[in-house]
């Protein structure tokens, strides 16, 4: 991964870049295939069958970490949400049927019939540095809490930050699909805030999914 420090928060806005494909609608998340764009983020607020998610107590929940295969069923989805800790109860429905849309949705973009799902809480920096992971492309969506911070390369103390919102949707071109990173992510700085968050990654099935180099949390 490339690494590189920079600011604890965004105090600047990220100017419009050849790189960054952003908009309101889902089809702009098709813009990732375009050679010159490194990040295809979907503006949308979180849907509001998660709004309960605010009032869980993540400290009760078990991050998921799992290869699944399609068609990735909502019903199959359920059964592990709840065996990570989540209530049996329709608003656990309502994630898994949110899951298994951007399931759905990311292999079709990659035509990648196999992905790997991870639902992570972090209570920790993670990720604290901007970096590129080592994957083709990674969909990363928080759920809760501050949500993924992304910089243009090379970064630095002056550079400006953007930062993800719950629900919305961003692609993160990585190590496998570019050679020099235009774009660079890393977890917001939250350790000895008592916050946590939760996030939805996915990955494809492009032979980077055992490396530790393709990171844990963002």
């Amino acid at each position: 991964m490339l690494l590189t420090n920079a600011p604890a928060s965004p105090d600047k806005v990220v100017p419009p870049h050849p790189a960054i494909a952003a908009a309101p609608c889902q089809a702009v998340l098709a813009r990732i295939h375009q050679p010159t764009v490194q990040l295809a983020l979907w503006q949308r607020p979180r849907p509001l069958a998660l709004a309960w998610l605010d009032g869980v107590d993540l400290g009760e929940i078990d991050d998921i970490d799992d290869w699944i295969e399609a068609p990735f069923r909502t019903q199959d989805l359920g059964e592990r949400l709840r065996a990570a800790g989540f209530a049996a109860a329709p608003a656990t429905v309502a994630l898994a049927v949110e899951i298994a849309r951007q399931m759905r949705g990311f292999a079709a973009l990659t035509d990648s019939p196999r992905l790997r799902l991870r639902l992570d809480v972090v209570d920790t920096d993670a990720c604290r540095r901007f970096h590129m992971d080592y994957v083709s492309v990674r969909l990363i969506m928080p759920l809760v809490g501050p949500g993924t911070q992304w910089t243009l390369a090379p970064g630095g103390a002056e550079a400006p930050i953007g930062q993800m919102q719950p629900g919305q949707v961003g692609l993160f071109k990585g190590r496998l699909a570019v050679a020099e990173p235009a774009v660079l992510h890393r977890s917001p700085p939250i350790a000895g805030t008592g916050q946590r968050r939760l996030l939805l990654v996915l990955d494809p099935c492009d032979g980077a999914g055992a490396d530790q180099a393709s990171g844990r949390a963002a």
